[in-house]
């Protein structure tokens, strides 16, 4: 039978990953793989994470199961932490998931349990995982403009005209901020605009978050999903730990549902709770309760949020420091746009023929449609990537 399998296509980003690592250069920069790196290149363990793990370490006293939908101290701390008080408790229903990535495999899935045949509206662009999930369980895509490859910014016109030809009973797919892959994000001001245009339209809105705190900071970056969440009848939405708690390998995330029906909340938890039976009976654990340990703990919480300021001033500084160093090689502002982009990821907006150039010629490795991971940068190599598009003619 295993004749009968077929080649899948290759993951892009890891293809990058295995090619930097074969690449002997002692210049070469990794800009593909989205994960935060500090000054030294290394991906750190926060501090709150390492006390929450000595606490667990210390107390723990079982490893049997949690429930189907995952510790209610995790939840409730990441609903709070996304949500505030934007929308009531009752109107809630949330399980913890394997990962951001689960979560949104979990939504989609719900989706084509509420509505067999029905559409998702993604970004163009958009993370390539969306595409492939969407694509392997058979959901039909729609896609709408989104980014200005003139301006880098937000096509928020061309946007709002693709939504309109959405029907009723459509879901459409939101990032919550740091928009992946373009570094893009809307404004409150058009947020309220998608909100109006969702209820209009009675269309489902699916907001898939997972950098909270690398934008703005952790309230900023969470009010467009809090003003969708607390406008709209119905919402899901998807989140992850990996990115602001850094803990990557722990697969840590959750998915909410809100419905204005609060005497639905049993039945989409119970649908929840067996869409992970079917999954992979009950959820992962220890990230979660890293998470939980950290969000009920006001020390712990308190330090955690200190760390991931840190982590996204450095961020910014990495941007505005490459902005002004691309400006003063080129006497032009025109890579102005990645001081103002957000979270972990721009896009360059060069094409596929810059991007090998950048990577044969410079060692600097990006995703083919120039996507690049700032993260991935420190204040010596920004000057190098600096040149090197300079001198690939971007």
């Amino acid at each position: 039978m295993f004749e009968t399998l077929k080649k899948q296509p290759a993951d892009k980003i890891l293809q990058l990953m295995l090619m930097y690592a074969d690449d002997p250069r002692d210049q070469k920069i990794d800009l593909g793989v989205g994960v935060y790196k500090n000054a030294e290149g290394v991906t750190p363990i926060m501090r709150a994470v390492k006390a929450a793990e000595k606490r667990i370490w210390d107390e723990q006293t079982t490893k049997t199961y949690t429930g189907l939908t995952g510790d209610s101290a995790f939840t409730g701390g990441m609903t709070r932490l996304l949500l505030a008080d934007a929308v009531a408790p009752e109107a809630i229903s949330a399980v913890a998931t394997t990962g951001g990535t689960g979560a949104v495999r979990l939504g989609f899935e719900l989706i084509q349990m509420m509505k067999p045949g029905g559409r998702i509206w993604i970004s163009d662009p958009t993370w390539p995982n969306h595409i492939a999930i969407l694509n392997y369980l058979g959901i039909e895509i729609k896609t709408y403009r989104y980014f200005d490859a003139e301006t880098r910014g937000v096509d928020f016109d061309a946007m709002m005209e693709d939504l309109k030809g959405a029907e009723a009973g459509d879901a459409v797919l939101l990032h919550g901020c740091c928009h992946n892959p373009t570094g893009a994000n809307l404004n409150m001001v058009q947020w309220q605009e998608v909100a109006d245009l969702l209820n209009a339209r009675r269309l489902l809105p699916m907001i898939d978050i997972a950098y909270q705190g690398f934008g703005d900071g952790l309230e900023e970056d969470a009010a467009g999903t809090r003003l969708i969440a607390s406008s709209v009848p119905e919402c899901l939405i998807a989140s992850s730990c990996s990115k602001n708690f850094g803990i990557y390998r722990e697969r840590t995330g959750m998915l909410m549902a809100i419905s204005a029906d609060t005497a639905r909340k049993p039945l989409v938890l119970d649908t929840m709770a067996t869409l992970n039976r079917l999954a992979y009976s009950f959820p992962p654990d220890h990230g979660a309760r890293i998470v939980a340990t950290i969000l009920n703990d006001d020390a712990l919480r308190a330090d955690w949020m200190a760390e991931l300021e840190e982590v996204r001033l450095s961020m910014l500084g990495l941007r505005q420091q490459l902005a002004d160093e691309l400006q003063r090689l080129t006497g032009s502002d025109r890579f102005a746009f990645l001081a103002g982009h957000r979270g972990m990821f721009s896009r360059l907006g060069v094409s596929p023929e810059i991007v090998e150039r950048l990577r044969t010629d410079y060692g600097v490795y990006m995703v083919g449609d120039s996507r690049m991971n700032i993260a991935g940068l420190n204040s010596r190599t920004v000057p190098l990537l600096a040149q090197a598009i300079v001198d690939a003619g971007a």
